[in-house]
């Protein structure tokens, strides 16, 4: 039986899966939108992934989950690993990069920095509140504008004069657009703009106070936009690294880190003879009223989490 190993990050925009072997070759992938559902997004890669696998031949004895929903779905796949998304794009990014010295990361909603020295990280930062500055934050003002998300770069590039976007802030950032198609100002000098600003935020806001060092490699959706990630060039006068699986980075990290804690379950890919339900229930038992997540199957209780103390263990059906 050959063995393969699987990576799974669920963020709030999208969801990515990988499927390597023993030398990190990705042997199958899938990159989808979130929509709201993870457990069904969740499924929909598995099942994509499954099909570019041979079954007979290969199985996948370790999953990994990573991300915003990365607990849940980890006890829905029975994942032998679940970590936070720092961790499994370092890991991830240090196995392509060993001397990588700066992870920016930009996603849906989110954006982080990662500092490593001699492959190990040692600092890190991200957005707090507001998802200004995020992929999120480029579709939206994309749409505003009519232009496609996959043409964002392209209309960026063909400007002669891009305009100052206040970015800090996302509504702030959609009152300056609208200021600027009243005023006159061409969609790709607003768009080159956009990307421009999405850098500017990124270094002042997520990066303030950090020592950025190369070699730098950029992860995450917003990374394959070629725009945003000249104008990071421009303001650090410095070489990005993007790695074609960029997007992909978080799934890769925890597919490895699933293959290196040596914890083995065959994994049957065929989720779908199986029905999930999330319930929320309060606790009750003490003060603290914890709301407590419980997780079904078929509707047999399989984990649940959110208790502060250990009569949260209690939780037997909701």
């Amino acid at each position: 039986m050959n063995k393969l190993y699987m990576g799974i990050d669920i963020g709030s925009i999208s969801t990515k899966g990988v499927i390597i072997d023993e030398y990190d070759n990705i042997m199958a992938s899938s990159y989808i939108y979130t929509e709201g559902n993870p457990i069904g997004a969740v499924k929909q890669v598995v099942k994509n992934m499954r099909e570019e696998i041979d079954t007979d031949n290969y199985k996948v004895v370790s999953v990994g989950t990573t991300g915003s929903a990365r607990k849940l779905i980890g006890t829905m796949l029975d994942a032998t690993t679940i970590k936070n998304e720092i961790t499994a794009h370092a890991i991830g990014t240090i196995r392509f990069y060993p001397d990588v010295r700066t992870i920016f990361e930009i996603g849906g909603q989110d954006s982080k920095i990662t500092l490593v020295n001699n492959g190990i990280v040692t600092d890190y930062a991200m957005n707090t509140l507001c998802a200004a500055g995020t992929g999120a934050f480029i579709s939206s003002l994309a749409k505003r504008l009519d232009v496609k998300i996959e043409d964002v770069a392209k209309v960026a590039f063909s400007s002669k004069n891009k305009v100052n976007i206040a970015a800090r802030c996302t509504v702030f950032a959609e009152s300056d657009l609208i200021h600027k198609i009243q005023a006159g100002y061409k969609k790709e000098d607003i768009i080159a703009g956009v990307c421009r600003a999405i850098a500017t935020n990124y270094i002042n806001n997520v990066a303030k106070g950090k020592k950025i060092q190369t070699p730098i490699v950029f992860n995450g959706g917003v990374s394959k936009n070629a725009a945003v990630v000249k104008a990071f060039e421009e303001i650090t006068g410095e070489k990005i690294i993007v790695n074609k699986n960029s997007h992909l980075m978080g799934a890769i990290g925890i597919a490895i880190m699933a293959r290196d804690s040596k914890e083995e379950r065959v994994f049957d890919f065929d989720i779908d003879n199986y029905n999930i339900e999330t319930r929320i229930a309060s606790c009750g038992r003490c003060a603290n009223n914890c709301e407590i997540v419980t997780v079904y199957k078929n509707n047999d209780l399989i984990d649940h989490w959110g208790n502060r103390c250990e009569k949260g263990n209690e939780i037997k059906n909701v």
